[in-house]
């Protein structure tokens, strides 16, 4: 498979600005595949060589690791699955609790040969973690992925060795960066630009305003949104949960952000109303600082969830997009959060 000239015809068609910076990851990509996929290759020119299984590219939000890698995983013709990291390490907490009566070693050894036996390759987009109790788990769960020779591939905005930097209990998070480091190639994608801001310069569907003039604008767009359609309450069940959709318009939903975000609400709750919603709709997007650090990670798991299934959004807000501030410790993911309702938010995007 000759990557680069397939790369080139993809951007071409898509009218994809091409960057050298760009072109080195994919001759990276092809070493890669040719290495892991390519078993004639692998045969005549590395003999038994040891080679990486992984492949995590770690960059700037904006700057193309998504459109990279999305492009590489279309071009795989292998039993391949894309996977937002939190439905990831649900589907293994739910696996561990319906074999409770095994030793935990055992749960894993279980889960990765169910895994193995679905896929070859598993691509997780905008990798971080951020739970405990998962980066507790994580360098037992990827070395027996890695032992399996299940292939692995990440985008993410944090390399390597700063995953998880400054969480609790952080060096129990240690052994999980050594299995990665060892099995995987790390490359950087250095771009000075974010091309979802760029592309999404004139933002409709984010109203801000410091008085009420953008709620007449956001509830007009709402009633021509739901015009024909019924209104129904839809209450979702998410392990004996109950999350009630009041303002649900067969797949069109309207949420306050407290309703969304001030609540004990996690991924699991955010990818159901996903699953459901085809166009999201959030009032009163407040500003974050220290003091609501919570309610932001909450939303910035939502909008990673609502990216992954691609649902277009209308916000409305007081404060501007590119004024937002946000707690010192979720900075750097929040840029990603950012960039991505440049996107969502867009005229283009539905």
């Amino acid at each position: 498979m000759n990557l680069k000239k397939l790369f080139l015809a993809h951007c071409e068609k898509n009218e994809y600005e091409i960057n050298n910076s760009q072109l080195i990851i994919i001759n990276s990509l092809e070493k890669y595949y040719n290495e892991n996929f390519n078993q004639n290759f692998f045969k005549k020119i590395l003999g038994r060589k040891k080679y990486n299984l992984s492949f995590y590219l770690f960059g700037d939000v904006g700057v193309g690791k998504t459109m990279i890698l999305n492009f590489f995983f279309n071009s795989v013709k292998e039993k391949k699955v894309r996977l937002h990291f939190n439905e990831f390490m649900i589907g293994f907490h739910d696996f561990v609790f319906q074999n409770q009566g095994k030793h935990e070693e055992n749960k894993i050894d279980s889960f990765v040969k169910n895994l193995s036996n679905k896929t070859n390759l598993i691509y997780f987009d905008e990798f971080q973690v951020t739970n405990i109790v998962d980066a507790m788990i994580l360098g037992r769960l990827f070395k027996k992925i890695f032992e399996e020779r299940i292939k692995v591939i990440f985008s993410s905005n944090i390399k390597i060795d700063d995953l998880y930097k400054d969480g609790l209990q952080r060096d129990q998070f240690l052994p999980f960066i050594k299995v990665l480091k060892d099995n995987s190639y790390e490359k950087e994608l250095l771009i000075n630009e974010d091309y979802r801001i760029n592309k999404s310069k004139k933002v409709k569907r984010f109203l801000s305003s410091s008085d009420n003039s953008t709620n007449f604008i956001f509830n007009k767009y709402f009633r021509e949104m739901t015009k024909n359609k019924k209104k129904n309450q839809k209450i979702l069940n998410v392990k004996g949960r109950q999350i009630k959709l009041e303002e649900y318009y067969n797949g069109v939903a309207k949420f306050t952000f407290e309703e969304l975000c001030n609540q004990n609400l996690g991924s699991e709750d955010y990818i159901r109303i996903a699953e459901n919603c085809n166009f999201i709709f959030i009032e009163n997007l407040t500003n974050f600082n220290d003091n609501n650090s919570d309610q932001q990670q909450r939303f910035i798991t939502l909008i990673d969830i609502i990216y992954e299934k691609k649902i277009p959004l209308m916000i409305n807000s007081k404060i501007d997009l590119k004024s937002f501030s946000s707690s010192k410790s979720l900075e750097n993911p929040f840029k990603r959060t950012i960039s991505r309702l440049y996107e969502l938010t867009s005229m283009n995007y539905n």
